[in-house]
């Protein structure tokens, strides 16, 4: 195992607490929380169900208090923090040892001379999660009961009881919990051993985070029902949540089966690379399972099953800009060509008036499509399934899609977005909207409007016209138009180029003039495929990026020279998206930083250095994965969400690029 701690990190408990695991079962649920076992996040629990995958997410299991009884003395191995601040009991002092297997987290308590076991992972396809304990070493029998806390609510909000009265039914090997006549039953059952329906609110489970956060950070969850078992050395017992009444309680077929799921994973990864590549260091193969955590069904109207990416975990839906920028990375990347294929189709049915929805929201609602780049994503998106697999006949099912979004965009579609015929670059925005990548808003308040003509929008524009140029003499097309096009746009991209400062404007044409804020989105610019600088001007961006902007892992959105930059992540919500894009570190933006590098310099292996600390960030926030973003100052510390799928994305992607 790549990723183990000991009881240097597992004793201590402002350690513990701070190293986050997740397991997902590809339909949107996951199940989270910490090394440590407290909660200190709303978004913590055992089962937080897709009731209407992706979406529909439902926390119905929040934890397991666990406690053993060995000869004749009584040892809690769970740990709760409440409202007064006071830990009790201490049960992460018995964890010997936590690991992952694969994406399976496995705690080791001791107790006196018993060593016990625990492993968590979810069922695919299914609101399914399994908690399974082996008694590992024992000289006598060891007694096993734990407390199930349950909850029902949105996995956004949080819930005081006030005297709700939820419905707990004795069912075959375990019990069946209805919050109320709307809600979905759920289950908890056992392989074996006694179940026995309780209901007893506990109240003021203290939030930590959410308290970081600016929210509220208190929390009451219900007892619902108490399990018992004696386990004989040797000996294992399941534990079952579920939406499924019928669920397998074979934990060991399980087990093996997601097993088997995994090395198929890292076997396509091994496929995708060259025969004479060395072999993938063990934090690599990690980040290939990581990876598939994102990968989710999404239904699509009169097709059934689609595929979408989940942004990030835990609180982050599916969003169009993530997943266009996120799927060379998760699925071309990692050997899955047939996953990209079933996210672009599902994308291509919700194109409208030519742009890509940016969110579904968590409700269901009328997909959203504020967004002016997740569409021009879209473009490279194709482009790499298509370098990657030569389908014409899929290029030819979408190529209908691609023309009638550059249509949109030159007779003009939503919020402003049009082609300028004076110098054939993109205008996009109007006030109180943001469309970019830097979305961040509070209430009224656009914090990065950018309006006008954004260089990262214009660096994907060229390069989507040259691709579509591409695509239609691939398809025996007529291409003289989109390559016209991009002629024109290339001939003006130069009024993006601030000679004084030695490197581009992050916006032009605003309606305050031109922004010279050195910000990273022009380091696209040089990365993308089709590039619009001259290679003086590249050599220039990267240069100017590493010396200001880059860190250990990622790109800080503002310069800290300029007087707006905030180098620190935190508080309520004015405060944290008030720093979101204005000096925050974002992880996904070390992919393309590194694939510039690598255009400017050609050499592979310094390039793949930038990679490196990334290794090290794997056991550091969200175990196994990457966050979302990082502080800007030093030493960066990890905020946000603990696994982001387009943090995972490129790095796989710039390592795959790198490998030499």
């Amino acid at each position: 195992m790549y990723i183990e701690f000991g009881r240097e990190i597992c004793g201590n408990l402002d350690t513990a607490e701070k190293r986050e695991w997740l397991v997902t079962n590809g339909i949107g649920g996951y199940a989270s929380g910490t090394v440590a076992g407290l909660l200190t996040r709303r978004y913590h629990g055992l089962l937080v169900a897709a009731l209407h995958p992706p979406l529909g997410r439902t926390l119905l299991l929040a934890k397991l208090d666990e406690t053993v009884l060995y000869g004749d003395r009584y040892y809690p191995l769970h740990t709760n923090r409440w409202a007064d601040q006071i830990v009790s009991p201490h049960g992460y002092r018995h964890i010997e040892s936590f690991a992952l297997e694969g994406t399976i987290p496995i705690w080791r308590f001791a107790v006196a001379d018993a060593l016990l076991e625990k492993r968590i992972w979810m069922q695919q396809g299914a609101n399914t999660t399994y908690i399974q304990y082996v008694l590992r070493r024992a000289t006598q029998p060891l007694h096993l009961t734990l407390k199930a806390m349950v909850n029902y609510r949105d996995y956004h909000s949080d819930t005081h009881s006030n005297g709700w009265q939820m419905s707990i039914e004795q069912v075959e090997q375990g019990i069946c919990i209805t919050a109320d006549s709307s809600a979905t039953p759920f289950y908890l059952l056992s392989d074996q051993g006694n179940a026995s329906p309780v209901h007893n609110w506990y109240y003021n489970f203290d939030l930590a985070v959410e308290r970081y956060r600016g929210l509220n950070d208190r929390e009451d969850h219900l007892h619902a029902g108490t399990f018992a078992v004696k386990l004989n050395p040797g000996e294992a017992v399941t534990f079952v949540a579920s939406t499924e009444k019928l669920a397998d309680l074979h934990g060991e077929t399980a087990l093996k089966l997601r097993h088997t799921q995994e090395q198929k994973l890292t076997e396509l990864w091994q496929s995708n690379r060259s025969l004479d590549a060395q072999e993938s260091p063990a934090w690599i193969n990690h980040l290939v399972l990581a990876a598939d955590q994102f990968i989710v069904d999404r239904p699509v109207p009169e097709e059934g099953h689609g595929k979408t990416i989940i942004a990030g975990y835990p609180w982050f839906s599916d969003w169009g800009r993530d997943t266009m920028i996120s799927l060379p990375g998760l699925t071309i990347a990692t050997g899955r060509p047939e996953v990209a294929r079933a996210i672009l189709r599902t994308f291509a049915k919700y194109v409208n008036q030519g742009m890509l929805p940016n969110r579904f929201p968590d409700a269901g609602e009328q997909p959203e499509y504020n967004t002016v780049d997740a569409t021009l994503w879209f473009f490279e998106a194709i482009r790499a399934y298509d370098n990657a697999t030569n389908d014409d006949n899929f290029l030819s099912e979408l190529f209908p899609v691609l023309v009638d979004i550059i249509y949109w965009h030159c007779r003009g579609t939503r919020y402003g977005i049009h082609l300028d015929p004076t110098d054939g670059l993109l205008y996009a925005g109007v006030t109180g909207t943001q469309l970019t990548w830097m979305d961040a808003k509070v209430g009224d308040w656009v914090v990065t409007p950018r309006i006008g003509k954004p260089i990262e929008v214009n660096a994907l524009w060229y390069n989507a016209l040259r691709t579509m140029a591409k695509f239609a003499r691939q398809l025996g097309k007529p291409h003289q138009e989109y390559e016209a096009m991009a002629d024109r746009t290339l001939a003006r991209f130069s009024r993006f180029w601030n000679e004084e400062r030695g490197y581009c404007y992050d916006v032009i044409d605003s309606p305050d003039g031109d922004d010279a804020a050195l910000r990273p989105n022009q380091i696209f610019a040089v990365s993308l495929p089709e590039s619009s600088l001259t290679p003086a001007q590249q050599k220039s961006v990267v240069e100017v990026c590493g010396r200001m902007l880059l860190t250990s892992h990622g790109l800080r959105s503002l310069s800290p020279d300029h007087p707006q930059y905030q180098g620190i992540y935190g508080g309520n919500q004015y405060q944290r998206d008030g720093a979101y894009h204005q000096g925050t570190v974002w992880g996904w933006l070390l992919g393309s930083f590194v694939l510039a590098h690598l255009r400017v310099y050609k050499n592979p292996q310094q390039a793949r250095q930038f990679l490196a600390p990334m290794a090290n960030h794997l056991t550091v926030h969200g175990v196994g994965s990457l966050s979302e973003i990082f502080d800007g100052d030093a030493p960066m510390t990890p905020r946000g969400c603990t696994a982001q799928a387009w943090t995972v994305a490129e790095v796989l992607r710039a390592w795959l690029a790198t490998e030499s």
